[in-house]
């Protein structure tokens, strides 16, 4: 079956592991994903490659998540799910203020990072169809 239009992961994490990681995860459920290791790339590949939800860290050495954050949300609107060790209310408020639309503490099990993922894109009317027939039809881990 042929997509007319996929759905667009971008993760921003400096962490190499966590990168490869989801990436093979997400395309796993049908997901088209784009990587960077670096924060300030991020913020670039945002405007470039107009992903359906952005899935960040927060704690990078260039450009932390709050930076990153702000910087988006000067020229886009794309959801944005922070995927995070810190486990601080203040923090998740902060970070929540600063343009994130989602937070969810390290380690999460994949099926709740791609609920999470779907809902968002649900949100914004963004989710390939494709990627919906099985939404809610199938439990998720049937579909690893």
């Amino acid at each position: 079956m042929e997509k007319s239009m996929s759905t667009r992961i971008l993760v921003i994490d400096d962490d190499l592991a966590i990168t490869e990681l989801m990436s093979i995860l997400l395309k796993t459920y049908g997901f088209e994903v784009f990587t960077t290791n670096i924060s300030v790339e991020g913020v670039k590949l945002v405007e470039e490659k107009r992903p359906s939800v952005v899935l960040l860290d927060l704690m990078m050495p260039d450009m932390d998540g709050w930076q990153v954050c702000k910087a988006v949300r000067k020229f886009s609107k794309v959801p944005i799910l922070i995927h995070s060790a810190i486990n601080d209310p203040g923090m998740v408020a902060s970070v929540l203020d600063a343009g994130a639309d989602g937070f969810l503490v390290k380690p999460v099990p994949s099926s709740v990072i791609v609920a999470h993922i779907r809902k968002m894109v649900r949100q914004t009317g963004a989710l390939d169809t494709s990627v919906l027939k099985n939404n809610g039809t199938q439990p998720l881990r049937s579909q690893l």
